[in-house]
């Protein structure tokens, strides 16, 4: 379990295939502080880290996970968001993040906004039907409040403090990331969708 606040920015050092998908080797200063078998966030997916070295970590990274989100694409020199699992006496700020990505968007809109900048993806219909403005949801592993939602147009305000601190500062019109819906939400629907009180299809997009 993860909160969506990144830690710190770091970078893939190689990509290699392997028998159930890929390798990746991710180089972070986290790796002094990490154990063999410990769950760190890449990017809003979770991985776990092997061959543990002060300089970084590699991660295992299944087929399904690379069909399911940006690491299908992903090469050395990517900047990537980490954050390693919550610790139970922690705050906890954010929202719960569970590193268990839904799908990913296409960025459409990335602009100035006063000091900060309004990012606006293009979510899968299936992503959509979870979210509601002001509700929570995880780009790129960061956890970011929903300030509007115009169908399948998620907006999002990036602060100077994200935007400095996380590697959406590479963000660019048309670039895909990973997404991941509050998982409160995702609970919510399921209880009211099996109670008949919406619509199964709602989870789609469709709300009645």
């Amino acid at each position: 379990m993860f909160t969506g606040l990144i830690e710190v920015v770091g970078r893939v050092a190689h990509v290699a295939p392997s028998v159930t998908g890929r390798v990746l080797r991710v180089e972070t200063a986290l790796g002094a502080e990490l154990r063999e078998g410990d769950s760190i966030a890449v990017n809003g997916v979770c991985l776990t880290a092997l061959d543990i070295a002060t300089t970084g970590f590699s991660a295992d990274v299944s087929r399904a996970t690379l069909a399911a989100t940006t690491f299908g694409a992903i090469g050395a020199g990517a900047r990537v968001n980490l954050e390693r699992s919550l610790r139970a006496d922690a705050r906890i700020g954010g929202h719960f993040v569970s590193g268990h990505v839904d799908g990913t968007g296409r960025i459409i809109e990335w602009r100035t906004d006063g000091e900060g900048r309004w990012l606006e993806v293009d979510v899968p219909a299936h992503i959509a039907g979870y979210l509601i403005e002001k509700g929570s949801i995880a780009i790129d592993g960061i956890s970011l409040t929903v300030a509007s939602l115009n169908g399948r147009r998620v907006g999002v305000q990036i602060v100077p403090f994200t935007l400095q601190h996380t590697a959406l500062s590479d963000a660019r019109i048309g670039a895909i990331v990973n997404l991941e819906a509050d998982l409160l939400g995702k609970y919510v629907f399921k209880l009211l969708a099996e109670r008949g009180l919406i619509s199964a299809a709602a989870g789609a997009g469709e709300h009645r």
